[in-house]
């Protein structure tokens, strides 16, 4: 059997297809009789643009509708006249959607007229080589171009086996494509380790697939959706991926000079934290939350391949939270193996001093900790497990180990009031040294978080978020069950509070690159040297008890804790002096407080910075 795997835009395209790679290795492993070829859509559309265009729509155009314009649905809705056959389709709609909003359009809308000669492109491409099944693997923005080419392969030969699978395709969400779309075979929900060579196996023995836990497929013309497995993937049975062909496929385009490639790699599945604590706002696990990981000597030889085989140094790992094992299986052998790795990690923000600098030490230079947001009640809310002075206290430490961190800062939640902003909002003027947030965001409804799986935290409402009107021509019954995102009354707080959060973002995110505080010793004395944004320029000394108290602060303390550690330490301080102290540091902009928690927020070091927007 010949098989065809497609990665369609959007996809990154500084980055292999982790679900192409793996999907390769376990054919090979199950059918090793198979052919099995690939079809990186991404790098094709990019090349596209950048003939048709005459080098005007560019990679960086690509990024910009594919990546940045994701919560709008412009990649998709590039793709849409061509799937309903309406170069138009869609156009009104969007343009009024995008001026309520402030979306620029120009550059999707120059994209638009390309994408019909793209698609009859790919199909004929793709046909030549003699498929029997096509595989399509679709997160995100990709639905829309995978169907748009589904469409046209099975209007070009019918009798191809056209299979849909992917993080878009969990849940309702794949038997919707499914019923909607009668050019689409099969569906597969959820992980394809065991399913997808059973579906292959049934379709060599031209047999129904009604065994094979999830699948979608066509009885007649009733689309069935097979009771989905609570079986997870154990982690013995994920390989590793294979990149042989993306690396071919990379080294002939023209669009490898414009991009800095990278590997990705999976060490573990599902999230522990939610499995205890399901964060009220998420819904990336789907439904497979159960936390799984490959042993940390096992990703270690995996990475160690791939690198060496693709003389790439840049490695993301795509785990949705790192296993705290790690920091002693693997994260040592990536700091004694002497590689230059430069490594990507998502992790809890509650990290240790010491687990950060490790990080450091093993090549990551990229971390997003989920910190969402610096104050306590409304990290309760969120069910984060983490305090506000916690998450000042990562960012500070992020500094001091040179770890760009990326975060948003989320807002939005039933049960918050202005009270739980405003002492933040104050403060942000004295965080503009540490890395800002992308921007401050007030949350979307998201399928399979808890928000969305119990109306009665406080979303009751809900609908197909708005920008699907312009990417779907379907009824919204349709779309309540295909869609990720939707809309439901707002929550929490609004207008100036919710204004005054935007705009201190704002000017953290001006300001931080011309912003340091810097601890210095010297002799006795610990000096701070204040050269934040906004701030005139100040360098502040302390000695004795003073100097021990801003130290001790930098793990967060209250008061009446700092004053016992101090005493252990030999320094008897009056209530009244270590209070009015603090209130002194606080008013310098020294100390963070989060309720009755102060965390000292000078650093050790200053990394090298880019200006907003650089790079």
């Amino acid at each position: 059997m010949r098989v065809h795997l497609v990665t369609m835009p959007w996809h990154p395209l500084d980055l292999p297809s982790l679900q192409l790679g793996l999907l390769q290795e376990i054919v090979r492993r199950a059918r090793p009789g198979d052919e099995v070829s690939e079809f990186h859509g991404s790098l094709r559309w990019a090349e596209f643009l950048l003939e048709r265009s005459g080098g005007r729509l560019t990679p960086g155009d690509y990024v910009a509708v594919g990546s940045d314009a994701i919560f709008h649905g412009l990649g998709d809705w590039v793709f849409s006249g061509v799937l309903y056959d309406d170069p138009g389709w869609g156009e009104a709609r969007l343009k009024e959607y995008a001026a309520d909003r402030d979306v620029p359009l120009d550059t999707a809308l120059a994209m638009r007229p390309h994408a019909a000669g793209f698609i009859d492109a790919c199909a004929a491409e793709i046909l030549a080589a003699g498929p029997d099944v096509v595989g399509f693997t679709s997160t995100f923005m990709q639905n829309v171009p995978s169907l748009a080419l589904a469409r046209a392969l099975k209007r070009r030969r019918p009798e191809v086996t056209v299979v849909l699978g992917g993080s878009n395709c969990d849940g309702p969400m794949g038997h919707a494509l499914h019923r909607n779309h009668p050019f689409v075979d099969h569906v597969v929900r959820g992980e394809a380790e065991y399913a997808f060579p059973a579906l292959l196996r049934h379709l060599d023995a031209r047999t129904a697939p009604a065994d094979v836990p999830g699948l979608c497929w066509w009885d007649g013309t009733v689309s069935r959706a097979n009771t989905e497995s609570r079986r997870t993937v154990a982690p013995a049975d994920i390989p590793s991926p294979d990149y042989d062909q993306w690396q071919a496929a990379l080294d002939a385009s023209p669009v490898q000079e414009h991009i800095h490639p990278k590997l990705v790699v999976e060490g573990a599945r599902g999230c522990w934290w939610g499995e205890k604590h399901h964060c009220a706002f998420c819904g990336l696990n789907g439904t497979a939350m159960a936390f799984r990981a490959k042993p940390g000597k096992r990703l270690w030889t995996e990475i160690d391949r791939l690198v060496r085989r693709h003389r790439v140094l840049d490695v993301v790992t795509v785990d949705n939270i790192i296993d705290m094992a790690y920091f002693r299986d693997f994260l040592p052998r990536v700091t004694e193996s002497g590689w230059d790795l430069r490594l990507h990690y998502e992790v809890k923000s509650n990290l240790t001093r010491d687990q950060l600098a490790l990080l450091s030490a093993s090549g990551t230079v990229h971390i997003q900790p989920g910190i969402e947001s610096l104050g306590s009640r409304v990290l309760d809310l969120m069910d984060k497990g983490v305090t506000g002075a916690r998450n000042v206290r990562t960012l500070r430490e992020c500094e001091n180990h040179a770890l760009t961190c990326s975060w948003n800062l989320l807002y939005g939640f039933p049960g918050e009031t202005a009270d739980d902003y405003a002492p933040v909002i104050d403060q942000l003027p004295a965080l503009v040294h540490l890395q800002p947030p992308s921007g401050a965001h007030r949350i979307q409804l998201e399928r399979f978080s808890p928000h969305f799986t119990d109306p009665g935290l406080g979303f009751g409402e809900r609908r197909p978020a708005a920008m699907y009107q312009h990417v779907y021509d379907l009824p919204e019954g349709e779309l309540a069950d295909l869609v990720y995102l939707f809309d439901t009354e707002p929550a929490g707080i609004g207008g100036p509070v919710e204004r005054r959060l935007k705009e201190a973002v704002a000017a953290w995110r001006a300001g931080h690159a011309d912003s340091r505080l810097l601890f210095e010793e010297d002799g006795a004395e610990l000096l701070v040297h204040d050269r934040r944004y906004g701030r005139p320029p100040a360098t502040h000394r302390f000695t004795g008890w003073r100097a021990a108290a801003l130290r001790r602060l930098e793990d967060g303390r209250t008061v009446p804790a700092l004053r016992r550690l101090l005493a252990t330490d030999g320094h008897a301080v009056p209530a009244r002096a270590l209070e009015a102290w603090v209130d002194h540091a606080f008013s310098l902009g020294l100390l963070f407080r989060d309720g009755a928690t102060y965390v000292s927020l000078p650093t050790w070091g200053a990394p090298v910075r880019l200006p907003e927007g650089a790079g």
